[in-house]
């Protein structure tokens, strides 16, 4: 009868490695049990104005601009001006570790008070707040001037800010704020991301043709104009120009070039808003 000798160091071994893979195995079979059973976090159908497939796919392509384009580190703080109901913060949860932290503000109550009911507790570096700002389309009884408004957080508090479609409706006097708060709040060497329509010599000859979705041509204040006077804050440009002075004016410094949008009907663009990055000088 052949007896089959085993090495005691070598069984030893190798009994100590299967157990690790054991250990392992049961450790990624029970967190993909708990991914399994715990689904997205994503807002209900009637609190998602802008469509369900739009509303995950435009926050993953933000993030990618935030990634790409503004250099967004996941260690970093990160400011959404007009967060709306989490479209951008979901995405960046999967992005910006413990290290980092996310700071949000919008108009619009119920959707912040969605937020940190679902958000905030498995994520509590991030952070939602209400700012009662006036605005006729979004927030008619605001207390607030948008041209007054402060926002709450300390200076040179942020690595990052952005704000998309958020200055598209605002006036002369609001932008001109939130450019000087925008570079109030971020540190030396931060970075902003804002979109907007901007008029150039190309927008201005291609937004008086069938593929533009705007025609901006009610003055609004000094470099700027509205597409519906009556309805003014509905969709509101300014001259790249303006645009450029106010920035200089503030301290921030925009990294060339500007990504121009498809609003107008451009063939070429990134997005459909025009996407200007800036750095606080």
């Amino acid at each position: 009868m052949n007896v089959r000798k085993t090495d005691p160091i070598r069984s030893a071994r190798g009994h100590g490695l299967k157990l690790q893979y054991a250990k392992a195995y049961c450790a990624v079979a029970y967190w993909w049990d708990r991914l399994r059973r715990c689904p997205e976090i994503r807002p209900p159908k009637k609190y998602d104005f802008v469509g369900a497939v739009a509303f995950d796919q435009i926050g993953q392509i933000f993030l990618q601009y935030f990634r790409d384009l503004g250099q967004l580190r996941p260690d970093e703080r990160v400011l959404d001006i007009g967060c709306g109901i989490g479209r951008m913060a979901l995405p960046l949860t999967k992005y910006l570790t413990n290290a980092g932290a996310y700071r949000g503000f919008d108009i619009v109550p119920i959707g912040i008070y969605w937020c940190q009911k679902y958000i905030t507790p498995k994520f509590p570096n991030f952070q939602f707040e209400v700012a009662d700002i006036f605005n006729s389309v979004y927030n008619p009884t605001g207390r607030w001037p948008a041209a007054e408004y402060q926002f709450p957080y300390p200076a040179a508090d942020f690595d990052f800010v952005f704000a998309s479609s958020v200055f598209t409706h605002m006036l002369r006097p609001d932008t001109e704020n939130y450019v000087k708060q925008v570079a109030r709040v971020l540190k030396p060497g931060g970075r902003c991301l804002i979109s907007y329509f901007l008029l150039n010599a190309e927008a201005e000859a291609l937004m008086t043709k069938p593929g533009s979705l705007f025609n901006f041509q009610h003055a609004m204040g000094d470099g700027c104009r509205v597409a519906a006077p009556g309805s003014p804050e509905g969709a509101v440009a300014y001259q790249e120009a303006t645009i450029r002075e106010m920035y200089a004016r503030h301290g921030l410094k925009i990294t060339e070039p500007i990504r121009y949008g498809s609003w107008c009907g451009r063939s070429q663009f990134l997005s459909c808003q025009d996407i200007v990055l800036a750095t606080k000088i």
